[in-house]
């Protein structure tokens, strides 16, 4: 993407629909007279008093204690500098989002027009009340340090510096896992670190804290390395000035077991990194481009263990493990502050599940057979399920033990199940999906290339790195679309119908009439269906020309359908293909089969559609739990099509007798946990979360996943076509960009598995 399109890109997302990228929503009901006289006059003044009377229980009746307020003045904006409060919102909105998409925080931005520490204290007290946590951003040094120094004095409710902090811990528990590593002590290991900004001196502070000695640190600024003897310190430099007569970079890197890096791209040398000890820790942590480059540093060095903070390389130190979570157990037992003790405990938290096995679901989305503790796995991935649960109980205790918690906990085992409850209101299967996809990006057919919203969401799945698009479609028109959207990118467009075309269409002609000329196929008729992009698309998979297919946006399904199913035919073993939804919804995911093909499955079909959706819930790093739906409870119906489903679990119990599958059963029993266990004990869906829905027949499953898209606005990923020989799917008419893309991203990790369980194969027939 270049520059001016990634400015076009980036101003449509922040200005459509509707500017920004937070709103508030309600959440009681407000339908009727009465609720509005609940909410307002004269409901309201009934808590109002009770508050005039405890001021503490404005975290009963109101949505304090779950608000943050994310404070800037726009003067350290990251890679911007001092751009003003104004031009820091769209930031500050984004941390906001953070807070809410990983710890369920309602974050409110709040940017003040104020330079001056007084007056900036002064304002973030007066509103402080409002507020359940102080969340301060991209505020200058000295100032910061100051700022947050007085409002952590003068404030009883946690006020953290991101920028000092946020980077401090994560930075922390990766040395901590890398000093294990390579056998090293804290106290004494030499540490230079370039940087001393807000997040050097915190850094440094917090590595003090765990045993760093004073005198095996060598801090440097812009003048070069911070000496005892230099004139006009701060009080934050004096702390960390060295008695060592050295002045530059190069100098201080002589024998040093540990560099960090908060400072600015590329003044780590080859050179220099080769002076370090044995087995060097260095974190480069400047932003977008690191202090040295990934590649180069372990070029230079093989025993080297690295993290910056780019997400294309291991070991990312990214805030985001952090902040989210350490408000999230400050506000869960109404801590007073954020103190060192709850720091540390963030830090041992994440130092400590580093060293855990990783989820699945992890590997999954980083396209890894298995990640272990090691020099390219010292801090968890962002996308780790298990921060929620382990990262807020850990602060939370910390509070309680040094007594700034008002409320503690007293059920440990009730809060963590209530901490992944709160992790399934986002789109985290989203998020996994396209970051496992762009780990091997496979080659994607476009079969309607020469739409404007194809060839968008063939734009955006190039430049995100999620897939290699192939066009098909006039070649003109596709070369004129993408002059349009500045797709300036070298991809291949191919026209079927081309003389360019014409060795390859008569080489896939006589295949195609090869394999069908038992079913009426003539090779008058495979020219003339070489010609359709959707044939010649299914033919490329077929012979290895590319590795996956997305088409159906201007054509009905049936129409599609018919070619990739005469072309590419099912894949061994399997009776029918079938296709599967996932829908992102409050409660998390929901896998739901058959959506698009099966009209009424026989208990053999319902029992293959259940097995091959349970492999896709698999794929996707879920542990399918399994409700086969009807009208019916548990024999309550003896009719037929509730028989039917009975008939379709029997044979699921017998093949596969660890799969978590059970019904027939009713989709609010199958839902609530609470109805399911209180009625049907035996199940084997009592007290367990569904995630994966079988419908009986198509009317129901497509009704109910359209339905559930259209009313509640959740977002679908599909239909995603399983049981066919290559990795072909087709999109619903009308499909949005966003759905595309989407959709090019599961067939990326189609085609993957198959190259695994292909590699397996051979591995095995060796």
């Amino acid at each position: 993407m270049n520059k001016e399109q990634q400015r076009r890109e980036a101003l449509l997302y922040h200005a459509k629909p509707q500017p920004g990228k937070i709103k508030i929503v309600p959440t009681k009901p407000y339908a009727t007279q009465r609720d509005l006289a609940l909410a307002y006059s004269p409901g309201v003044a009934i808590p109002c008093l009770e508050i005039e009377k405890n001021k503490e229980d404005v975290y009963k009746y109101t949505a304090k204690g779950n608000i943050v307020a994310v404070i800037s003045n726009g003067t350290a904006v990251l890679g911007l500098g001092n751009i003003g409060p104004e031009a820091s919102k769209p930031v500050m909105e984004g941390k906001s989002l953070l807070f809410k998409i990983f710890a369920d925080i309602d974050g409110i931005d709040i940017e003040l027009d104020a330079t001056d520490v007084d007056k900036f204290v002064e304002t973030v007290k007066a509103i402080a009340p409002t507020f359940g946590g102080i969340n301060l951003e991209d505020i200058k040094a000295p100032e910061a340090f100051e700022i947050e120094r007085r409002l952590k004095e003068e404030l009883d409710i946690p006020v953290m510096h991101d920028d000092q902090h946020g980077t401090a811990i994560i930075s922390a528990a990766a040395l901590l896992n890398a000093l294990e590593i390579t056998h090293r002590k804290i106290s004494e290991a030499k540490i230079v670190v370039s940087g001393a900004g807000a997040a050097a001196v915190s850094c440094t502070k917090l590595y003090k804290a765990f045993g760093a000695k004073a005198e095996n640190i060598v801090m440097l600024d812009s003048k070069g390395v911070i000496r005892s003897d230099r004139e006009n310190l701060s009080i934050e430099k004096m702390e960390f000035a060295s008695d060592r007569k050295i002045d530059t970079l190069e100098e201080a890197m002589q024998d040093a077991d540990v560099f960090i890096g908060l400072s600015i791209a590329n003044i780590l040398s080859p050179e220099m990194l080769k002076s370090m000890a044995k087995d060097p820790i260095v974190f480069a942590m400047a932003n977008p481009d690191p202090e040295i480059e990934y590649n180069l540093a372990c070029k230079t060095r093989d025993d080297i263990i690295m993290a910056t903070g780019r997400s294309d390389h291991p070991n990312q130190v990214n805030n985001v493990l952090g902040f989210p979570f350490i408000f999230r157990g400050a506000l869960d037992v109404r801590a007073t502050k954020i103190n060192e003790a709850m720091k540390m405990a963030a830090v041992r938290a994440l130092a400590d599940l580093t060293r855990e096995p990783v989820p699945e679901q992890v590997n999954i989305a980083y396209d890894t057979t298995r990640l272990t503790f090691g020099k390219d796995y010292i801090i968890p991935k962002p996308f780790d399920p298990r921060l929620i649960t382990k990262i807020p109980p850990a602060v939370a205790k910390a509070a309680i033990e040094s007594g700034v918690a008002k409320a503690p906990i007293q059920d440990w085992k009730k809060y963590e199940d209530e901490l992944y409850l709160r992790s399934g209101n986002d789109n985290k299967v989203v998020r996994l999906m396209h970051n496992r996809a762009r780990q091997n990006p496979k080659r994607i057919v476009f079969a309607e290339a020469e739409l404007l919203d194809v060839m968008k969401a063939a734009q955006i799945v190039y430049d995100e790195g999620i897939a290699i698009p192939i066009l098909l479609g006039d070649r003109e028109t596709i070369e004129n679309l993408k002059k349009e959207l500045d797709f300036d990118a070298e991809v291949p467009i191919i026209d079927p119908r081309s003389d360019e075309s014409k060795d390859i269409r008569a080489t896939y002609a006589i295949k195609l009439w090869e394999s069908r000329k038992r079913k009426g196929e003539t090779k008058y008729s495979a020219n003339v269906n070489m010609g359709k992009r959707n044939y010649f698309g299914a033919m490329m998979l077929l012979e290895g020309d590319a590795d996956g297919m997305i088409s159906g946006y201007s054509r009905s399904y049936p129409k599609v359908l018919k070619p990739v199913f005469e072309v590419l035919g099912r894949a061994k073993g399997v009776k029918n293909a079938s296709t599967v939804n996932i829908m992102i919804t409050e409660r998390g995911p929901l896998f739901l089969a058959d959506t698009s093909i099966n009209i009424d499955p026989s208990a053999e079909d319902l029992a293959e559609i259940a097995q091959m959706t349970a492999n896709v819930a698999s794929n996707f790093g879920f542990n399918p739990v399994m409700a086969m739906l009807s009208y019916a409870n548990y024999g309550s119906s003896g009719h037929p099509n509730a028989q039917k489903v009975r008939d379709a679990v029997k044979i699921l119990h017998e093949r596969n007798p660890d799969l978590v599958v059970d019904g027939e059963i009713q989709t609010d029993f199958a839902l609530s946990q609470e109805l399911c266990h209180n009625n049907f004990p035996f199940s084997k869906l009592a007290g367990k979360k569904v995630n994966t829905l079988i419908f009986p027949n198509l009317d129901s499953a497509n009704i109910t996943y359209k339905l559930l898209k259209g009313l509640n606005n959740a977002d679908s990923i599909g239909p995603i076509m399983v049981g066919l020989r290559r990795s072909a799917h087709i999109l619903q008419l009308g499909a949005s960009v966003d759905e595309m893309v989407n959709m090019a991203a599961v067939a990326v990790i189609d085609a993957q598995e198959r190259e695994k369980r292909k590699k397996a194969k051979m591995g095995g027939n060796k």
